[in-house]
């Protein structure tokens, strides 16, 4: 009996994980039409003329998809061997978001609309299609971004110190009669005119404020190329093998390399 049991969730894990064999590609080809279909109800209940006509079938649809993608949820917890492993995974807590707010609308009216979220779980996409370049290139990408954090993270903090101290200028040069209420606003304006943004709702009315804004704006030029420096300098050096459409059976950890005997993250034979 436990070897009948242990059997069953191998094949469910193969079917609801792989896309490997027939099985497993019609699920997850089901899967997709079933989430976009998901979406485009939650789209239609936000327009109030359709709304109005047939609310009530798009709510019992919106229903009957949550409870499809829950029983879902729960099978994919049933197949892997760690299942906390995938609740925390990626694509794990995006399934769970992709059916709470329906259950969290019973209670918040309106967090229904957040079903769209539904929408990231097309990401397996890549996998059903087998377009193996695609997810070499979206794991570049990240190693990429991964090592630019630091970076980054300098680059911003760089950014907050300069509207902190041109706002606080701002405030001192423009004052509250040419709308610089205090420092927090005059920050407001530093990001919306470093960023190039200009709203256009706060102005400086002095000699002195309008030449510290020409300076903030020609600033904002130069610093818009300094992130996308920063990722392309690493995405030159990041390279990485190609990638199966291999699922983890304990983790659910896809994206593994083509030869690779077993999982890179928790060490599962794969």
């Amino acid at each position: 009996m436990s070897r009948s049991f242990s059997d069953l969730r191998a094949r469910l894990h193969e079917i609801i994980f792989e896309a490997d064999t027939p099985e497993g590609r019609l699920f997850d080809v089901v899967l997709l039409v079933i989430i976009t279909s998901s979406v485009a109800v939650v789209m239609l209940e936000s327009v109030a003329a359709v709304r109005a006509r047939v609310g009530p079938t798009l709510r019992a649809l919106e229903w009957g998809f949550t409870i499809v993608f829950t029983i879902e949820y729960l099978l994919r917890l049933a197949t892997v061997r760690r299942p906390l492993r995938y609740a925390r995974s990626t694509f794990g807590v995006i399934d769970l978001l992709a059916i709470l707010p329906t259950y969290l609308s019973v209670l918040l009216p309106g967090a229904q609309s957040l079903l769209v979220i539904r929408l990231l779980r097309l990401l397996r996409i890549f996998r059903v299609l087998k377009l193996a370049e695609y997810l070499r290139e979206s794991r570049t990408l990240v190693q990429a971004m991964r090592a630019s954090r630091r970076k980054i993270s300098v680059f911003l903090l760089a950014v907050v110190t300069i509207v902190v101290v041109v706002g606080a200028l701002m405030y001192v040069i423009e004052g509250e009669r040419h709308g610089f209420t205090s420092i927090p606003i005059s920050i407001y304006w530093a990001i919306v005119t470093l960023t190039t943004v200009g709203y256009g709702d706060l102005a400086p009315a002095t000699p002195l404020g309008r030449a510290l804004s020409v300076l903030l704006m020609l600033t904002g030029y130069g610093i818009i190329a300094v992130p996308t420096g920063i990722v392309t300098v690493e995405l030159t050096r990041a390279s990485a093998q190609s990638v199966s459409t291999q699922v983890c059976p304990a983790c659910g950890l896809g994206e593994h390399e083509q030869d690779a005997l077993y999982c890179r993250r928790c060490g599962t034979k794969l």
